[in-house]
């Protein structure tokens, strides 16, 4: 059983930035690949930015590209989301997941964190 547990996440103003932190219970990270996605209210949970545990190009949502950044440590079984220029429109709860196998855009991830809310207000 794999646990995640995300923090990170905060009031900030437009414009400002945030880094988020998935810590994984397991040593085996680099055997998984990690998404994060968000779920603002009153929408469906989209994907925001993936990594294959196979290494790559990290893939991310048209509308975070150029200013979220998804990185992972394996050493330290972590994987951060990096969030510059945030709009107002980033305002969600945002969630990091893990999976088995290579394909990252899907929403069939086997582990989820609880959720980290982040909400971008002036």
């Amino acid at each position: 059983q794999v646990q995640l547990v995300e923090s990170g996440g905060g009031l900030v103003q437009p414009g400002g930035s945030l880094r988020l932190s998935c810590a994984a219970s397991i040593r085996t990270l680099n055997m998984y690949t990690m998404g994060w996605f968000r779920q603002a209210p009153g929408k469906e949970r989209e994907f925001v930015a993936g990594l294959s545990w196979s290494g790559g190009v990290p893939d991310y949502a048209d509308s975070v590209k150029g200013r979220f950044t998804i990185s992972r440590d394996n050493a330290e079984n972590t994987v951060y989301l990096q969030m510059n220029s945030l709009k107002t429109e980033d305002t969600a709860v945002y969630y990091c997941a893990a999976r088995r196998g290579t394909t990252i855009r899907t929403p069939a991830y086997e582990y989820w964190g609880q959720g980290t809310q982040v909400t971008v207000s002036s």
